[in-house]
C-alpha cells in the first residue's frame, strides 16, 4: 500500500480564470440566511477565536467557524439541506422561493397542495440527517442509502428523524447512483450535492444553503481573512465559501486552500490533471473522514473552485485525527470545540503545514506568516462517538502508525 503524504498542487491558472460566481453573492447568502432564521432553532453558529494557538504558530489569528452547533443536528449539512429542499418546494407551488417562509411551507395548506412527497438521497451521515430533518418538519418523508463502513450511531441519528435509512454495500459513488434510481423508480425527489448533466438546480441551492455560514462569518469577523483553509467531498461546500468570499472581497480575496484525504482526492486528481476533465477515485475509499469520502467532484463546485482556489492539498488520515486533539485539548485561554472526523480535516491540515519543517516551502508560498488571518470552517461534531473517543483519548490514528 503507497504510503500516506502531504502532497500539494498549486492552481497557478486560478488567477486568468473567472468562473460565474453570481449565483454565489452577498445578495444570494443573505436570502438563504433569511430562510434559515425562520425556523425556530435558527441561531449563528460561534466564530471561535483561538488566540493562544495563533501566538504558538506564530500567525495574527486562527479562527474556526462551529457548525456542530448547527440547528442541534451537529453538522452543517442542513443548511444546503433544507435551502433546496424549499426551493423545489417553491418550484412545485409556482412561487420564487424568496417569498416563501418557513412558516408559509410548514402550513397545512402547503401540505395539501402539495400532497404527500418523498425525498430520497445518498449520505455518510449528516447530510442525510439533514434530509431527514426537513422532510420530519415538513411533514414528508425521507429515504437514505447510507456508504458502506457508515457508522451505526449516524444510522441511527437519520431513523431517528423519521426516515427510512439502511448501510449499503456500496460506495458513495455507487450509492449516489442507487439513490437516483430508486428516485427514478418510485416518483421520488433526489437532494444530492453531486450535479450532472440534467441534475444542476438542486446542487446549486444545496451550494447557496451553504452560503448561510459565509454570510454569518462575514458579520462575526471584525477583520478580512488572509486564508480560507477548507476541507472538500464532492467540493460543493468548499465551492460555496469559496464563491462567497470571491464575491465579497473581489481583488483582496483571501488566499484559498482546499484539503481532500489521499484516499479519497478527486478534486486534487482534477487540478494536477488540469486536462478539463474531471477525475474521479474509485474503490472503497475508506478514509477516517467519512463526510469527505467521495470519488466523483461536483461539476458546480469544481466550476468555482478552479477558478477560486490557490492551492489543493491531499492529507494523511493523521492530520485529521491532530486537528481533533487539538481543538479537543487547546491551549490555555482557547476555547474547546468538539470536531468530527471531516470537521477537524482542513484545521488539522493547517496546523502540520505551519509546524511541519518538511512543509516550510508551503509555508513560504501560501504567505502564512505573522501576519496571516486563518479561517476554517469545523463542518461537524462528534457525529460518530465511538469514533471520536476511540482518537482523541486512545491515539488512534497518528504520525507514528504511519512510519
Amino acid at each position: 500500500m503507497e504510503r500516506e503524504r502531504f502532497e500539494i498542487v498549486w492552481n497557478e491558472k486560478a488567477a486568468q480564470r473567472r468562473e460565474e460566481i453570481s449565483f454565489l453573492n452577498f445578495a444570494q447568502a443573505e436570502k438563504a440566511q433569511l430562510f434559515h432564521s425562520g425556523f425556530s432553532v435558527y441561531q449563528k453558529t460561534p466564530l471561535v477565536s483561538l488566540d493562544s494557538l495563533a501566538q504558538m504558530l506564530q500567525v495574527k489569528s486562527i479562527q474556526i467557524k462551529d457548525e456542530s452547533k448547527r440547528f442541534g443536528l451537529h453538522a452543517f449539512k442542513v443548511l444546503g439541506a433544507s435551502y433546496a429542499i424549499a426551493n423545489e418546494i417553491a418550484r412545485r407551488l409556482g412561487k420564487d422561493a424568496a417569498s416563501l417562509s418557513v412558516a408559509e411551507i410548514l402550513s397545512e395548506d402547503t401540505k395539501r397542495r402539495l400532497g404527500e412527497l418523498t425525498f430520497v438521497t445518498a449520505t455518510d451521515g449528516n447530510h442525510g440527517r439533514g434530509v431527514a430533518w426537513t422532510a420530519r418538519q415538513l411533514g414528508q418523508k425521507a429515504v437514505v442509502y447510507m456508504p458502506k463502513g457508515s457508522a451505526n450511531e449516524r444510522l441511527e441519528r437519520i431513523r431517528a428523524e423519521g426516515a427510512q435509512a439502511e448501510i449499503t454495500d456500496m460506495n458513495y459513488d455507487d450509492a449516489v447512483r442507487h439513490a437516483q434510481k430508486m428516485a427514478e423508480r418510485n416518483g421520488w425527489i433526489m437532494v444530492q450535492d453531486t450535479a450532472w448533466d440534467g441534475y444542476e438546480d438542486i446542487p446549486r441551492w444545496i451550494m447557496q444553503g451553504y452560503t448561510t455560514m459565509g454570510y454569518e462569518i462575514f458579520q462575526q469577523m471584525e477583520e478580512r481573512p488572509t486564508h480560507i483553509f477548507l476541507q472538500a467531498g464532492v467540493g460543493s461546500m468548499a465551492g460555496a465559501m469559496a464563491g462567497f468570499f470571491a464575491n465579497v472581497y473581489g481583488m483582496q480575496k483571501p488566499i484559498i486552500v482546499v484539503v481532500e484525504p489521499c484516499k479519497a482526492d478527486c478534486l486534487f486528481r482534477t487540478a494536477k490533471a488540469d486536462d478539463g476533465r474531471l477525475h474521479c477515485v474509485t474503490g472503497d475509499m475508506d478514509t477516517i473522514m467519512a463526510g469527505l469520502a467521495c470519488g466523483e467532484p461536483c461539476s458546480l463546485g469544481w466550476d468555482v473552485l478552479k477558478g477560486y482556489a490557490d492551492a489543493l492539498i491531499r492529507c494523511p488520515e493523521y492530520a485529521a485525527a491532530d486537528g481533533m486533539r487539538i481543538l479537543s485539548a487547546p491551549i490555555a485561554g482557547d476555547t474547546r470545540v468538539i470536531a468530527g472526523e471531516s470537521g477537524a480535516a482542513a484545521f488539522g491540515c493547517m496546523t502540520h503545514v505551519l509546524r511541519e519543517s518538511a512543509l516550510i516551502t508551503w509555508k513560504q508560498k501560501l504567505g502564512l506568516d505573522e501576519n496571516a488571518r486563518i479561517l476554517c470552517i469545523n463542518t461537524e461534531g462528534d457525529t460518530d462517538r465511538q469514533n471520536y473517543l476511540d482518537i482523541v483519548w486512545n491515539g488512534k490514528y497518528t504520525k507514528y502508525d504511519t512510519e
